[in-house]
């Protein structure tokens, strides 16, 4: 994949990028929002440093590390990719707080037409302020949005310093072995 120009990476703010999406989803990752690189390529997660295509390849979702122009093939092992807020900002700081509460009802209705078993939201912070949840935790939550179960995961940027891939691997990690163990 090529790396975006400075320009291009300017030109990106507000862009969207395609969600990789189909019926019936073993797990449905949720970031909070693309960023420039991301928006500039069109592919998820694509800023180099960015830990999501380590860390689920370390977890075990994939055999292989992916590389962001390849996450089509997520589809292949059961898992997609969708964003909260669908507007690429250079940081998630730049989003408001009114602006990730009201993604959310965006994001219900995706997930009720696409019936995921799990819903992975990448972002504890993010998670918090769009479902009101203060006292949420990284892991699995105990609402649903209808059948779909809800789980937490630290946002794989790198500028979250809180969690190292290690981190990042160990807690994807879970979320897979609990979607094995259910089947």
């Amino acid at each position: 994949m090529r790396r975006p120009t400075k320009t291009e990476l300017q030109a990106a703010t507000g862009r969207t990028v395609p969600d990789v999406i189909a019926p019936g989803l073993d797990v449905l990752f949720c970031g909070i929002n693309p960023g420039l690189y991301s928006g500039a390529t069109g592919h998820h997660f694509a800023r180099p440093g960015n830990r999501f295509w380590p860390a689920l390849h370390g977890a075990g979702f994939t055999d292989r590390r992916l590389d962001p122009s390849e996450e089509h093939l997520l589809l292949d092992a059961g898992c997609g990719i969708t964003n909260l807020v669908p507007r690429a900002t250079a940081t998630a700081t730049e989003l408001a707080n009114a602006e990730l509460a009201d993604a959310r009802h965006e994001l219900e209705r995706k997930v009720e037409r696409y019936a995921p078993r799990w819903l992975a939201v990448l972002g504890i912070g993010a998670y918090r302020t769009a479902f009101g949840r203060r006292s949420a935790h990284i892991g699995e939550q105990p609402e649903r949005l209808g059948s779909t179960a809800l789980w937490v995961l630290p946002n794989p940027s790198g500028l979250n310093a809180n969690y190292q891939l290690p981190d990042l691997i160990r807690l994807f990690g879970e979320l897979r072995a609990i979607r094995d163990q259910i089947g």
